[in-house]
């Protein structure tokens, strides 16, 4: 055959007969995933609803697991891989935080169609929001409470709860860098919320005054991002529960927009920001 014939010709179709389910089914499992909607109501709008929701559980998986990645990365003095996964995590909380784009609209007639099929289920009840919670610092014991009926699920929670925050972290290579975290930081009880302190926001501000190329101060403007879409995150939550039912109590028996304005006023990574103030 010429090269030219050989060049005009069509091209091999791909492989279409398979022995069980195609590669792909076995890989991403796409069938289960497009099983799982059961609806409650007939309005249209709740499967919207219920996919992003499951969405968000997805996204809520993969940053979980790029922080425990960093957070491992710290620990063993491998920064450049830390700040990788922390990039990552920022393109992925843009993902996120897009969800809300479908749901973000909704009035209060259009939720109410469907609200009751939610019964007492909210989203604070989600275990893997909470894991990520409790990687920014977040700790809550009470927060195990709803989930002692998944013994599995509850289990992880618990140990998440007593392992250092991806902050925490943080500071220890700070310390170990040479830099004065005070002992009371880095011997805190992790199963507590962070709470700020002056000596750490010194740190992050001598960092800030020296070199911006410095591997910390990367590293700090990597945790930025992260926190920045963190609080924009929550900012997106309040507004779109605020569009949808007002002040109401929220499902679960929430304090509804109350509860997430409160939210929405915290900082993550709170030295980062204060001590932009004295560079």
């Amino acid at each position: 055959m010429s090269q030219q014939a050989q060049e005009t010709q069509e091209p091999e179709a791909p492989h279409l007969d398979f022995q069980g389910t195609t590669p792909y089914e076995d890989y991403v499992q796409a069938d289960v995933l497009t099983h799982l909607q059961h609806t409650r109501s007939e309005d249209p709008g709740e499967m919207v609803f219920l996919v992003t929701t499951q969405v968000m559980e997805l996204w809520f998986t993969v940053i979980v697991h790029e922080w425990e990645t960093a957070a491992r990365a710290l620990r063993e003095d491998r920064v450049p891989v830390a700040i990788d996964a922390l990039k990552r995590s920022v393109r992925e909380l843009e993902a996120l935080n897009a969800s809300w784009r479908p749901l973000g609209q909704l009035t209060p007639a259009q939720f109410n169609s469907y609200r009751e099929a939610l019964g007492e289920g909210s989203g604070f009840q989600s275990a893997m929001y909470r894991r990520m919670e409790f990687l920014l610092g977040e700790k809550s014991a009470s927060m195990l409470v709803p989930h002692r009926g998944a013994p599995r699920v509850h289990a992880e929670l618990e140990k998440a709860l007593h392992e250092p925050s991806l902050y925490d972290e943080v500071l220890r290579l700070l310390d170990r860098r040479g830099h004065t975290v005070p002992e009371a930081v880095l011997t805190r009880d992790v199963s507590l919320r962070y709470e700020p302190s002056e000596q750490v926001e010194e740190v992050w501000t001598a960092l800030y005054s020296g070199d911006s190329g410095d591997e910390l101060a990367r590293l700090g403007e990597a945790l930025t991002d992260v926190a920045e879409l963190v609080w924009r995150w929550r900012n997106d939550h309040l507004v779109a529960t605020r569009r949808a039912m007002g002040a109401k109590t929220g499902t679960g028996g929430s304090a509804g927009v109350a509860w997430l304005e409160k939210r929405a006023q915290k900082n993550v990574f709170p030295e980062l920001w204060t001590a932009r103030s004295h560079v």
